[in-house]
């Protein structure tokens, strides 16, 4: 499975000719689309189908953030606005059997919306526990401040994807809710001692068995002073991978955000040094998507074996 080690993106409704040479030469592992790509229900199924037809596969990785509430990337399609984590935390709260229900049947309705467009990975569920101090941008985007609520949902989140066969991505590991700034804007800097996340941010993410999870670009100043977690061996190996025990495909989150220091190719090629198995470039700019895919490597040994079980469960 010859593939580069990047989650790339597009810039339009259709997929041009100058975009789908470019992947057939230097193949992406995926392709993630955006409310830029999304103009009607034709429209996007085309395209979807236009991006696997180039890649000669039926089963070609083709993601979407569509978490709802403030993050809707198919608003031209349904308003799944109203219908954030967030939402269905409280409701969940108030009503634990009637909360668990809509929630699952929220999943099914979605799902049969994405499968009908051909879409077969959503970068959901967001298991950054709710604090204090967590920013706007983060708030209506998780479930609660209740880790018992975080993962009871999260795991149903999962769950129901999988039986629509439609893959997960746990976000933003190992948490995102104790940083008070917006990591698309500047690097979020948490200073709260590693047994203290233990019992909180981290603790939300143990045990979910999602084929995808994604970094957060955050540094955890008492674990690695001077990487984000994108960027820190340190954090995905001891952290990530030993102490939460993530077994799937970790991917970065988006490195043209402004969090991480470096141009496009060394934060991709720092976060692949590190740990991560794919890199996510997000702005769908041609030139910087053909740079990124010419400079980084294939996938390795262990992304492949992954990729192969992941085309199987699709199955």
């Amino acid at each position: 499975m010859k593939r580069k080690a990047l989650i790339t993106s597009i810039s339009g409704t259709i997929l041009s000719q100058k975009e789908s040479n470019l992947f057939k030469v230097h193949k992406p592992w995926g392709i993630i689309l955006f409310k830029r790509n999304i103009k009607n229900f034709d429209q996007t199924k085309k395209l979807i189908k236009s991006i696997k037809y180039t890649f000669n596969d039926k089963n070609y990785p083709i993601l979407i953030d569509e978490e709802g509430g403030t993050v809707c990337r198919l608003t031209s399609l349904l308003d799944n606005k109203p219908y954030s984590q967030n939402f269905f935390g409280k409701l969940y709260k108030k009503n634990k059997k009637l909360g668990f229900s809509i929630y699952d049947n929220y999943i099914y309705s979605l799902s049969s919306v994405l499968k009908k467009l051909g879409i077969n990975i959503n970068t959901v569920p967001v298991l950054d526990i709710l604090k204090k101090n967590t920013h706007k941008i983060i708030i209506s985007r998780t479930y609660s401040s209740n880790i018992k609520i975080i993962k009871t949902l999260g795991k149903l989140c999962i769950r129901s994807y999988k039986k629509n066969k439609i893959g997960t991505v746990i976000k933003h590991i190992p948490g995102h809710g104790s940083a008070s700034s917006d990591s698309h804007k500047t690097l979020p800097i948490v200073r709260k001692n590693q047994k203290n996340l233990n019992k909180s941010d981290f603790k939300c993410f143990k045990g979910m068995k999602s084929h995808f999870a994604m970094t957060a670009h955050i540094l955890f100043s008492h674990i690695d002073s001077k990487n984000s977690v994108t960027h820190s061996s340190n954090l995905i190996k001891k952290i990530i991978r030993k102490q939460i025990g993530f077994r799937g495909i970790l991917i970065s989150d988006d490195i043209s955000m402004k969090a991480l220091k470096y141009d496009l190719v060394e934060n991709a090629k720092r976060s692949l040094s590190a740990g991560c198995n794919l890199t996510l470039y997000c702005s769908g700019k041609y030139h910087e998507s053909k740079r990124l895919l010419k400079e980084l490597p294939l996938i390795d040994s262990f992304t492949i074996k992954k990729t192969s079980q992941f085309y199987k469960f699709l199955r």
